[in-house]
C-alpha cells in the first residue's frame, strides 16, 4: 500500500509563494508519474501539473502554466509544487497523487491510483 503526505500549504498575501511537498511511502516512487490536483471550495478537484518518472517531462493546466512549478526528488520519494504569483483563485486543497502507469502525464482523476489527504492553500487578497 502506498501512502502520500503533502505539506507546506498555509495561508499567503496575492503575489506570495509557497512550496509543497509530497512524500511517498514504499519503494515505487522512481517508477511511476505523479501529479498535483486541487480543489477549491463547491468545486470539482482539478488537475494542476504532473510530472514523468525521470522529471524531464511536465504537464500544466493552463491556470498555473508560468506560475507554478511541479518537479521530483526520486532519492528522496517526495515530489514538489513550487507556487509563484499565487491568486485568489489558487485557493484550494492541494492533493499529490500517484498514477498506475509508468508513461503519461494525464489530466484525469482516473489514472491516478493513491491520493494523499491534502493540504489546504488560502491566499488573500
Amino acid at each position: 500500500q502506498v501512502q502520500l503526505e503533502e505539506s507546506g500549504g498555509g495561508l499567503v498575501q496575492a503575489g506570495g509563494s509557497l512550496r509543497l511537498s509530497c512524500v511517498a511511502s514504499g519503494r515505487t516512487f522512481s517508477r511511476f508519474s505523479m501529479g498535483w490536483f486541487r480543489q477549491a471550495p463547491g468545486k470539482e478537484r482539478e488537475f494542476v501539473a504532473a510530472i514523468s518518472i525521470s522529471g524531464f517531462s511536465t504537464n500544466y493546466d493552463d491556470s498555473v502554466k508560468g506560475r507554478f512549478t511541479i518537479s521530483r526528488d526520486n532519492a528522496k520519494n517526495t515530489l514538489y509544487l513550487q507556487m509563484n504569483s499565487l491568486k485568489p483563485e489558487d485557493t484550494a486543497v492541494y492533493y499529490c497523487a500517484r498514477t498506475s502507469r509508468a508513461a503519461g502525464l494525464p489530466v484525469a482523476e482516473v489514472a491516478y491510483e493513491y491520493w494523499g489527504q491534502g493540504t489546504q492553500v488560502t491566499v488573500s487578497s
